[in-house]
């Protein structure tokens, strides 16, 4: 079993922070990319930040400056450090991460692995 826990959600003042987690359990021997997504009501999901194996990062344009991600391999957690918040980001936000699972049936074969979620509400 592998799956992807978000965690840090929640209703925040605009201007203020929020920091997301989101942590991989389950057999996993190694994750390559991992990923922050969200979708608003009425839009279609979309890519919020990204951070690669190397640690290297993406940005949607509208969070660049803002937001932050990086990743914690230890610990097979991704963090969304989340500042100057707006009103527009509200949506529900989603870890997405690639994972390679352990056991010889997965061999070098990787698992896209998503997240159910985590709800955040920024108000005027």
């Amino acid at each position: 079993q592998v799956q992807l826990v978000e965690s840090g959600g929640g209703l925040v003042q605009a201007g203020g922070s929020l920091r997301l987690s989101c942590a991989a359990s389950g057999s996993v021997l190694g994750i390559s990319h991992m990923a922050w997504y969200r979708q608003a009501p009425g839009k279609q999901r979309e890519l919020v930040a990204l951070i690669s194996s190397r640690s290297s990062t993406n940005y949607a344009d509208s969070v660049k400056g803002r937001f932050t991600i990086s990743r914690d391999n230890a610990k097979n957690t991704v963090f969304l450090q989340m500042n100057s918040l707006k009103p527009e980001d509200t949506a529900v936000y989603y870890c997405n991460a690639e994972i390679f699972p352990s056991g010889a049936a997965w061999r070098d074969r990787s698992l896209e692995v998503w997240g159910q979620g985590t709800l955040v509400t920024v108000s005027s």
